[in-house]
C-alpha cells in the first residue's frame, strides 16, 4: 500500500508552475497533498481557491531564505521547483534541509553543471534530485533513452523541438511568451554548448538554423542551436556506448524571433544594472517584467495548437536474429551490425478542458516524476537525469494519459538530416 505523498510546488502560482499543480489536482491519491508555495501567498492562496480540492494548500516560500523556507517545507516527500532556474541552487539546498527529493525544469546547461555536484550530498541523505524535468529537457532526455536502448552501440544523439499554432486569436500581446522571456533572452543570447567529436564546444547563438521536415501540422521548421541541459547530461549518459555528437535545437516562429533579437541587440537581455533616476535595474529583469505582466492572448474557437519533441538517436545493432528455416531443429542466423536510425518523436496538443496549451509538455513532467517517487517507482539517490532514473515505457504511459503520443521509427543508415 503507498503511503500518502505530500508534494510542495515552489513557484506554484507561476506559469509553469499552475499546470504543474493542476496535474497533481488531477491525477495524484486521494490521500496525496498539494502545496502551492509561492512568494506571491496572496496569488497562491487565489489559485488554491479556484481548484477547489481539500488537499491544495498555500504557503509564502522565499526560496534566497533557506532556513525559513525549509522549515516551512518539512514533511515534503517531493518539491518541484518551478522558479527562475537560477535559483536552483537554492531551491536544491531547501530540499537537503527540509529532507525531500527534488524536481527542476532544467538549467541552461552551465547551471545543471553546477547542480550535478551536489550529487554526493543528497546521496548522503539518501535523496534524489532529478534535474530536467520538463519537456526539452526532460521528455527529450527520455525520448533519448528509448532510442539508445535500441542500439548497441550509439554514436550520435540530437533533439529538436517545434510547434504550431493554427489557433484564431481576437487579440494577442505584443511578445506572447509562455515562459520567462528572461530565459529565452538568455538562450537567443548565451553560446550554446555542443558535444562534437567527443568533446564539448560552444557555437554561436542561434546559429545553424536549416530546414528540418516534423510529421504534419508542424512541417518545415528552422530550428536553431540555443544553450540547453540536454548537451549537459546526454553525452555523460550515454558515454558507455561511445556516442560522439549531441546537440539540442529548438524553432520559434519568425516574427518572435525577430522581436527577440531586437530585444537582445538593443541590450536588453544585459545582467549589469543601469541607474534610473538613482535606482539600479537590469535591462533584463525590466524587460522580462514587462513582458510577463502581458495580458493573455484572446482565442476564437477551438485551439489548433501543436508541437513535436523529438529525438534523433544514431548508432550501431545486431539486426532481429531469425530463424534459417522454420524447422523445430534449425539454428538462428548471426549478423554483423548496421547502422540504424531512431526517430521518437512526442506530439503534444493541449489539454483545453484544463485551459491549457503546448505548455502541458513543459508542466506535467515534473508532476508525473514527483508521482512516481511518491510511489516508490524511482528507487535512485543523488542528482540525477530524467535518462538515468524514469522509467522510459512508464512515462509514456503516463504521458498517454494526458493527451500526449510517443510515435518511434527506426530507419536504416544515417542519412536522416538532424
Amino acid at each position: 500500500m503507498t503511503m500518502p505523498t505530500k508534494i510542495a510546488v515552489i513557484g506554484g502560482a507561476g506559469a509553469m508552475g499552475r499546470i504543474t499543480v493542476r496535474d497533481l489536482v488531477e491525477f495524484s491519491g486521494k490521500n496525496d497533498s498539494i502545496v502551492i508555495a509561492d512568494y506571491d501567498f496572496a496569488k497562491a492562496q487565489d489559485f488554491a481557491a479556484t481548484l477547489n480540492d481539500p488537499r491544495v494548500s498555500a504557503i509564502r516560500v522565499d526560496v534566497r531564505n533557506h532556513e525559513e523556507a525549509a522549515k516551512n517545507l518539512v514533511g515534503c516527500k517531493v518539491i518541484i521547483n518551478s522558479v527562475q532556474y537560477q535559483l536552483n541552487l537554492d531551491v536544491m539546498q531547501i530540499a537537503l534541509k527540509a529532507g525531500a527529493n527534488y524536481v527542476d525544469l532544467g538549467g541552461l546547461f552551465h547551471m545543471t553543471r553546477r547542480q550535478m555536484e551536489l550529487n554526493d550530498e543528497f546521496k548522503a541523505k539518501g535523496l534524489l534530485a532529478i534535474i530536467g524535468m520538463g519537456a526539452a529537457p526532460g521528455i527529450t532526455n527520455i525520448l533519448s533513452r528509448m532510442g539508445a536502448d535500441e542500439l548497441d552501440e550509439v554514436t550520435e544523439i540530437h533533439t529538436r523541438v517545434a510547434g504550431r499554432d493554427l489557433s484564431k486569436y481576437s487579440w494577442t500581446p505584443a511578445l506572447p511568451v509562455s515562459y520567462s522571456l528572461q530565459t529565452i533572452l538568455e538562450e537567443f543570447s548565451y553560446q550554446p554548448a555542443v558535444f562534437t567529436k567527443g568533446k564539448f564546444t560552444f557555437v554561436e547563438p542561434m546559429s545553424g538554423n536549416k530546414p528540418h521536415r516534423f510529421p504534419n501540422p508542424v512541417g518545415v521548421q528552422r530550428p536553431m542551436h540555443t544553450i540547453h541541459s540536454e548537451v549537459a547530461t546526454l553525452p555523460l549518459s550515454f558515454a558507455y556506448k561511445g556516442v560522439k555528437e549531441v546537440t539540442f535545437k529548438i524553432a520559434f516562429d519568425d516574427e518572435f524571433v525577430d522581436r527577440v533579437r531586437f530585444l537582445r541587440d538593443m541590450g536588453m537581455a544585459s545582467h549589469e544594472p543601469v541607474d534610473i533616476g538613482g535606482i539600479k535595474v537590469s535591462p533584463i529583469a525590466v524587460v522580462n517584467k514587462v513582458a510577463m505582466a502581458q495580458n493573455a492572448a484572446k482565442m476564437t474557437g477551438k485551439p489548433k495548437q501543436h508541437e513535436i519533441v523529438r529525438a534523433i538517436v544514431k548508432g550501431w545493432s545486431a539486426p532481429v536474429k531469425t530463424k534459417a528455416s522454420k524447422k523445430p531443429a534449425a539454428k538462428t542466423v548471426s549478423a554483423k551490425k548496421s547502422k540504424f536510425t531512431y526517430i521518437l518523436d512526442c506530439h503534444t496538443k493541449g489539454m483545453p478542458k484544463w485551459g491549457v496549451g503546448t505548455d502541458i509538455n513543459t508542466g506535467t513532467p515534473p508532476a508525473i516524476a514527483a508521482m512516481m517517487i511518491g510511489r516508490g517507482e524511482i528507487p535512485d539517490s543523488g542528482v540525477v537525469a530524467p535518462e538515468n532514473c524514469i522509467h522510459p515505457k512508464s512515462f509514456v504511459r503516463e504521458l498517454a494519459r494526458r493527451k500526449m503520443t510517443v510515435e518511434i521509427t527506426r530507419k536504416r543508415g544515417w542519412d536522416v538530416p538532424v
